[in-house]
């Protein structure tokens, strides 16, 4: 055999001092992954017993070990999440998914994660990464759907939740989801059917016990709905459950006027475990109900939304009777709110709170309060309700209203309105605030038709936010041209809000912040509401504000019969004439 002139052939030596580190090495590297996973299974072992400090532990000592073990970082996320260290958690999630790009298990624990810190996009992104990894996974579907119907995409929430249960039929999440996506449209029925299936599929399954409660509730069948819902309480998988029970039966109770009942569990909006609970920064001993206050010196944060704050300052007048000459208040409001209530209650020092997103949580704070050493208690303001408003009889009669804005601009937008004919009535007809179900809450603007074309009526936008598009609307359907108020934004400016409303013959609408503000000065001032909202504290007028005159459907979404009833009301209303109408 004739050889090549070209030398070629295997190198290097088996035994050499570098082939036989590496052998080393990679022994070392196997030893140390053993001892890893060694920790990490001790890990899960103290995870399934809810030791997730512990479990903690185990992963750090797995990832001290060796970091390239997926399952390490995502036992971290686990834990750091149960213990609520939601940075931590995200930083674990994402090495996780780093180093397990294909893993649906770990993009939708990140998912989760995201969603409660509101990272809406990301959680999205990452439920259907998972799905695409595994697709119709009950867990990452149930998920994705929720995200979808907060973000009030209902028919792609359905679509979702139908498909996954065709590959799925036997799990109840995916059940008990549809049924609450379809209950947001309305469709009660179908919602009661499918919360109706879960239960067949698992006969004490909590949620959906509680949500087939809120459907019977809304059918009338409300003692049945409150006992039905303390039984699913004890069944609640997580606290979160539980406290969501808690505070349906706060708002049954109330509805029904059972207010002994309600205020109690209306404070589990307080929990720490209530869905997206504001946490007050503050190191004094909270009131608590029975808490002699005469002498004292109380701090009261307003708490919810902004006309919520308005409403509740219905007990503000008891509460400094109550504190005496020698006691004092001390008052944390929306910044917006604070010239008005300052006007309303000059002897109360007050000021701006703050509220600080971190990791998904809100956290509020006074600071405009130095030094809160002299405070002898605070609480939030609705927790005095269950002392001083405990029977629909300790509502005072106060037509005139409870809180005072500015009469120069109260006479002011008296002048500018004068050159409109007719009776002027203030028109409110939607929230900014519109997510999952609370369209049902509100009529469509179309159908304010008979309302807006009533004869001997001018109507004026009190309504914040872009309007633009509505207000075409009126004119261009209705031939209605509904009067802009020129040199107020309607938004920010409300203490000249309330002066406006005030100087109305009228104000017509639904219960947003400005109509608390327009009713709270003593506005005559009609609601047009939903069935039995829980502040009318089952009664048949608006205790809170003893001039409002209530409309609400009998059945929840009906807004046509109700609609024709206010324009017959407010056809009256015109016809007998009001104080700007016969000097207008």
């Amino acid at each position: 055999m004739r050889k090549s002139p070209f030398e070629s052939g295997p190198i290097g030596d088996a035994a050499s001092r570098e082939a036989l580190a590496r052998i080393q090495d990679e022994v070392s590297s196997m030893k140390a992954m053993r001892t890893a996973l060694r920790h990490v299974k001790k890990g899960l072992l103290y995870a399934n017993d809810n030791k997730f400090k512990e479990a903690e532990a185990c992963a750090l000592q797995a990832i001290k070990y060796d970091q390239g073990i997926l399952y390490s970082w995502h036992l971290l996320g686990i834990a750091r999440d149960k213990l609520g260290d939601r940075a931590g958690a995200l930083e674990a999630y994402e090495r996780a998914l780093a180093l397990g790009p294909e893993s649906p298990e770990i993009a939708n624990d990140l998912g989760r994660l995201a969603y409660r810190m509101e990272m809406w996009p990301q959680a999205e992104a990452l439920f259907r990464h998972s799905l695409a990894l595994k697709p119709d996974a009950p867990e990452a579907s149930n998920n994705l759907a929720a995200l979808l119907r907060r973000e009030s995409r209902p028919q792609e929430a359905i679509d979702v939740l139908r498909t996954a249960l065709m590959a799925h039929p036997e799990e109840v999440i995916l059940w008990v989801t549809l049924g609450t996506v379809l209950g947001d449209q309305g469709e009660y029925d179908q919602a009661a059917t499918f919360y109706s299936e879960a239960l067949r599929l698992r006969p004490n399954y909590g949620k959906a016990l509680h949500n087939l409660a809120s459907i019977m509730f809304g059918k009338g069948e409300e003692p049945e709905a409150i006992a039905q819902t303390f039984q699913a309480i004890p069944l609640a998988e997580t606290p979160e459950d539980a406290t969501m029970m808690r505070f349906a039966i706060g708002s049954m109770s109330l509805s029904r006027g059972d207010l002994t009942q309600g205020w109690k569990y209306y404070a589990a909006r307080l929990e720490p475990t209530f869905n997206e609970p504001i946490h007050f920064l503050t190191d004094r001993p909270q009131w608590r109900p029975g808490t002699d206050i005469a002498g004292r010196h109380l701090m009261l944060y307003g708490e919810q939304g902004l006309g919520d704050e308005v409403l509740f300052a219905n007990l503000l007048a008891d509460v400094i009777a109550d504190l005496g000459p020698t006691g004092r208040l001390t008052l944390a409001v929306t910044d917006r709110l604070l010239p008005f209530f300052q006007r309303s209650f000059p002897d109360v020092r007050m000021g701006s709170h703050i509220t600080i997103a971190r990791e998904g949580r809100a956290y509020r704070t006074a600071p405009f309060l130095k030094d809160w050493s002299d405070i002898d208690y605070w609480a939030p303001m609705a927790e005095l309700l269950q002392t001083y408003r405990p029977t629909i009889q300790s509502f005072p009669h106060r037509p005139e209203g409870f809180m005072r804005t500015d009469p120069a601009r109260i006479e002011h937008w008296r002048q500018t309105l004068s050159h409109l004919p007719g009776t002027k009535v203030g028109l409110l007809w939607t929230s900014l605030i519109m997510n999952a179900g609370r369209h049902l809450y509100f009529s469509p603007f179309e159908q304010w038709r008979p309302v807006l074309t009533t004869p001997g009526a001018t109507f004026i936008n009190l309504q914040y936010g872009d309007q633009s598009e509505a207000l075409a609307f009126a004119k261009r359907e209705f031939g209605v041209e509904i009067y802009q108020p020129a040199g107020i934004n309607l938004r920010d400016d409300l203490e000249d809000v309330a002066a406006l409303s005030a100087a109305m013959d009228l104000v017509l609408g639904v219960s947003n912040a400005s109509f608390n503000l327009a009713a709270a000065v003593g506005a005559p001032s009609w609601l047009v509401t939903a069935r039995r909202p829980w502040t009318q504290l089952g009664s048949d007028s608006y205790p809170w504000y003893s001039q409002v005159r209530v409309f609400s459907p009998n059945t929840t979404g009906d807004w046509t019969g109700v609609m024709a009833q206010v324009a017959d009301a407010l056809g009256e209303y015109v016809g007998d004439g009001t104080r700007m109408a016969a000097t207008g």
